[in-house]
């Protein structure tokens, strides 16, 4: 049945596989569930409100789980879906501000129509086949950079430096129990990976994790240096759900209360970073799981899309921001993950989080963070595929993965590529190559690129 449902022997995979590649896309994303509420809380809105954080910890559970599961089921995908990082930043700091909570969920809602309607029609779909093949493996080495650096910056590995924009550790050198950890973590990792070891990743996160609650329980290490969850033997294995947030938006509200032309940019940079950030991670991770054909399209990619969208409905209806197509998915797919079973797995340990808060909690950055550097170095192998002796190619397939960790963002780098691509391809003459969806994203980027000059213009 199993086999009928999600197509395993078609796609090369196996149950355990699944579940294994199920179980780590979980355990890489699940800081989100905490992650989530501190970013949203830390920010107030117009009348100076501010949510609550077990609130929006089990609003951001419920949205992931819901969201997950529906990938599983109708995209028959190994995606898993949580509130975007970026996309709950626009609403904390560029909405919040000039509305109130539910009028700025409202907008999320809106957001999340708009890619139903992009998908549904197929519009969606065209813009991704007329992105060139080469700069579609160039996104998926872009996004191998990107969620490398994540867990190296998430680690302490790298950090801000003081005459320079990143350094190796907070000093300049290596200190501190989390960041040996997370050393300790990746080596073994990697060492368990060459070898082939069953569940490589999940067991290097597993055992790293119980070395930093015993590293944390004997030693006096100060909280700031795990980050955002600090591991430590929880009290209680079972926490209530509080689901006050749910149904708490304003659709049309942030439009009469921030004035129309405030509302509609909030609106056009939740969508423009939602279509492409998933559009780019949906690439990125069917490439790295060989779920992409000949001519580089995802199969299902219409649902896909569509889930997508629902999920950005789903989080902003119960408060927990845009949900999108989470990069982590990756680590499950250098797991063994090709299907929607792996996020039957993800989605349903991701409900169980919303009575299991504390054991969720349990696990910080230092031990999940190597997988995402693995899965990085992973991603990376892509870029034998792009065309490096063609000018024309190779410069937009640069610049689309510098970008994308230079500047913490997918769409940032998708942008400059698509631009790039297609004024190198003018400047050339070659104007029968380039289709006339890319005409139009392009002028979409450049829009996105200038919108404070256009806001000044028109504000």
């Amino acid at each position: 049945m199993l086999d009928r449902l999600f197509e395993l022997t078609g796609r090369g995979t196996t149950v355990g596989r699944e579940v294994r590649g199920g179980l780590t896309t979980f355990m890489a994303m699940a800081y989100i569930i905490l992650l989530n509420p501190i970013i949203l809380a830390g920010a107030q809105d117009v009348t100076g409100a501010r949510l609550s954080i077990a609130e929006l910890t089990t609003s951001t559970a419920l949205a992931a789980a819901l969201s997950t599961l529906l990938m599983a089921f109708v995209g028959n995908a190994p995606f898993a879906l949580a509130a975007g990082l970026g996309l709950n930043a626009v609403v904390a700091y560029q909405a919040a501000p000039h509305m109130t909570w539910p009028q700025a969920m409202g907008l999320v809602v809106l957001e999340g129509a708009v890619i139903i309607v992009l998908a549904v029609t197929g519009l969606r779909t065209l813009i991704m086949n007329a992105i060139p093949l080469a700069l579609k493996h160039a996104i998926s080495v872009g996004i191998g950079l990107f969620i490398a650096l994540i867990g190296l910056v998430d680690a302490g590995f790298v950090a801000r430096g003081t005459g320079t924009p990143v350094q190796l550790g907070a000093t300049g050198h290596l200190t501190g129990w989390p960041v040996t950890l997370f050393s300790f973590g990746l080596l073994l990792m990697i060492v368990l990976y060459v070898r082939r070891t069953p569940a490589a990743i999940l067991v290097s996160i597993a055992v790293t994790a119980v070395l930093a609650v015993l590293v944390n329980s004997l030693l006096t290490v100060p909280a700031k240096e795990w980050g955002v969850v600090v591991p430590h033997m929880p009290e209680s294995l079972v926490s209530a759900p509080s689901f006050g947030l749910v149904w708490q938006f304003d659709l049309f509200g942030g439009f009469a209360r921030a004035g129309a032309l405030t509302a509609t940019v909030v609106l056009f940079t939740l969508v423009l970073s939602g279509f492409f950030d998933a559009m780019g991670t949906i690439i990125g991770v069917s490439d790295e799981a060989g779920l992409v054909d000949q001519i580089g399209r995802v199969p299902r990619l219409g649902r896909i899309l569509t889930v997508d969208g629902v999920a950005g409905m789903i989080g902003g209806s119960v408060s927990a921001s845009a949900n999108t197509v989470f990069v982590e998915s990756a680590a499950g797919v250098g797991e063994g993950a090709r299907t929607g079973l792996a996020s039957v797995v993800t989605g349903a340990l991701l409900g169980l989080t919303l009575l299991f808060t504390p054991i969720a909690a349990v696990v910080p950055a230092a031990a999940a963070a190597p997988a995402l550097v693995l899965v990085g170095a992973l991603m990376m192998t892509q870029s034998k595929n792009v065309p490096w002796t063609d000018i024309e190619l190779a410069v937009p397939a640069f610049l689309t993965i510098a970008l994308m960790p230079f500047t913490y963002s997918i769409t940032n780098g998708v942008g400059a590529g698509v631009i790039s691509y297609t004024l190198i391809k003018a400047a050339r003459g070659r104007f029968a190559e380039i289709p006339w969806l890319l005409w139009a994203v392009s002028l979409v980027f450049l829009a996105y690129f200038g919108i404070d000059a256009l806001r000044a213009l028109f504000g």
